[in-house]
């Protein structure tokens, strides 16, 4: 091998490759924003005197991880806020609570969130428990999945609910047995109080999106699709700070913008949305794929089933879930995206949702023909077995978040005794959607939960969480540990629209992870263990581990 010397050069470990031919080799050389070579001690030859040589030590080298489903600026100021994230009782989460409240007693406003569902009886804090920890202020702190809202009797006050207040068509008040609201809001209910909470600042946006950055690159993440680019409830439009950071230099990542489908409108908001698409793109940011929360989540019984919930006695109730939109309707608008060229991000949780969301992707299939808009659904908590096998014939890819897919408490208690067995048994069909051809990536909807893929990876081989004992979740639905990682390489690259990456082969963009060890060399039960040495982004290192 003969050619000019590479600027960097990795070598002494093995290569994980996940490009076509599932290559093996041990040593990967740089040049500029490139991968060069890709093989073993022939590649040696491109060290020159100037080249940097990595030593992996055997340690793995794998394609940059990606993230197809995430909200990196909503979680950098949440970061920045109250933080309940992994607090686990309901006495640990008031105290962070108070305590948060007693360190900034100048803010006019409580606010932040990542509160656990299975730290409150039922999944149902109380505006009289968070009274105790703010008695003196408005607090609005959304749950983990974001899709409910915890808030005091000064918030309500300040809102203007009370008993006489209707649920909103999107969203629903819980109240106690008298009526009166218990302080939490769920879904669209949550804009009620949401709408009056401190908007953040442009500079307070871009610190966020770079406090993200940051993190996400110490997970070995180098490319995501933000899910949401545009106002929601209470969550500020992100778009400012992308483009900023594109124009500046300081955004180091590749980034997708979903923008925001606004599911009170109709059809007159896309030629403001083919407008957006134009003046937000640029640099590392592009915004060509609009995001359609078809549903809510199944434990607060928001996810559209195709059969009712049941009740705590195991009895059908009366509730199906919401479809937030019309399916003729989403059919009708999906079409219309497609044909502008723009892809879809369906948040279809529910079978229902998932039915629907495959129906409009269908539909605009046959309007449309076969276009590279790569439409993709995330979340997939429960899929129909008919529904399988559409995602390979409507060439739909099936965006899953591994970490969901195991047995914890918001699983066992909250949801599956109001599914029941059967629909129970059809929850994140991993495999089943391998299986039938689906093209698969992966993505964390962090803050909602740990953006570290070896985390979801492990999660995914396993179906345990990382650290957790206890039974394996529907057995059947394990993958291998190779199919785990092409979901969050190859497989989120893909829907990404970022084809020279996902892999490391001659040509590629050099966006590439080192692990501290060989996943494939130890044990399964060991892969969550594992932590990301160093990220680069076009052959730049963007982090390094330090500790």
């Amino acid at each position: 091998m003969r050619h000019d010397p590479a600027d960097l050069v990795f070598t002494g470990g093995p290569v994980l490759a996940l490009d076509a031919a599932r290559t093996r080799a041990t040593t990967v050389a740089v040049t500029g924003d490139r991968v060069t070579a890709v093989g073993h001690d022939e590649v040696r030859d491109l060290i020159g005197p100037a080249t940097e040589v990595v030593d992996l030590a055997g340690k793995l080298l794998v394609p940059g991880f990606q993230d197809a489903h995430v909200h990196p600026v909503s979680a950098g100021i949440e970061l920045a806020r109250c933080d309940l994230t992994g607090l686990r009782t309901a006495g640990e989460t008031l105290a962070a609570v108070r305590a948060y409240a007693e360190e900034n007693p100048g803010q006019e406003w409580i606010t932040g969130g990542g509160w656990s569902m299975e730290a409150f009886e039922g999944g149902s804090p109380t505006r009289d428990l968070l009274d105790r920890a703010v008695p003196d202020r408005p607090a609005y702190l959304p749950n983990r999945d974001h899709h409910g809202a915890w808030v005091n009797t000064r918030a309500l006050a300040l809102a203007g609910i009370t008993r006489h207040t209707p649920d909103p068509a999107d969203g629903r008040i819980e109240r106690d047995a008298a009526g009166e609201p218990t302080g939490l809001l769920q879904e669209g209910a949550m804009d009620l109080v949401g709408r009056f909470t401190p908007r953040s600042t442009p500079a307070e946006r871009l610190a966020a999106l770079l406090r993200a950055q940051a993190h996400l690159h110490a997970y070995g993440i180098t490319a995501w699709q933000d899910a949401i680019v545009g106002s929601y409830g209470s969550m500020d439009d992100p778009a400012d700070a992308y483009v900023t950071a594109a124009r500046d230099g300081s955004l180091t990542a590749r980034v997708a913008g979903a923008l925001w489908w606004d599911r009170e409108r109709g059809a007159e908001q896309i030629p403001e949305l083919v407008e957006r698409r134009g003046e937000l793109s640029g640099g590392r940011f592009r915004a060509g794929t609009v995001k359609i929360m078809q549903d809510g989540v199944a434990e607060t019984g928001t996810a559209a089933l195709l059969g009712p919930y049941l009740d705590a006695c195991g009895c059908a109730t009366a509730n199906t879930g919401t479809s937030f939109i019309d399916p003729a309707r989403l059919r009708s608008y999906v079409t219309e995206l497609d044909a502008l060229g723009f892809q879809a991000h369906f948040h279809a949780l529910g079978d229902r949702a998932v039915r629907e969301a495959l129906d409009a992707v269908e539909a605009a299939r046959k309007k449309n023909g076969w276009r590279d808009t790569r439409p993709h659904l995330a979340h997939l908590q429960i899929v129909h077995p008919d529904d399988i096998g559409r995602f390979r014939t409507l060439g739909a890819t099936a965006n899953i978040q591994p970490l969901w897919a195991s047995h914890e408490p918001q699983m066992d208690d909250l949801t599956i005794p109001f599914l029941g067995p059967e629909r129970a048994g059809w929850q994140y069909p991993f495999a089943a959607l391998l299986g039938a051809g689906a093209t698969v990536a992966a993505g964390s909807d962090w803050p909602v939960s740990s953006p570290d893929p070896m985390q979801g990876i492990h999660t995914a081989v396993n179906r345990i969480a990382p650290g957790e004992g206890g039974p394996v979740f529907l057995p059947a639905q394990r993958i291998g540990l190779t199919a785990a990682f092409a979901a969050y390489t190859s497989g989120a690259a893909y829907v990404n629209h970022l084809d020279d990456t996902g892999s490391i082969r001659a040509g590629a963009l050099a966006d590439l992870a080192v692990l501290d060890r060989d996943p494939y060399a130890g044990p399964s039960e060991e892969i969550g263990a594992t932590r990301v040495l160093a990220t680069y982004v076009g052959g730049r290192r963007v982090h390094r581990l330090t500790s």
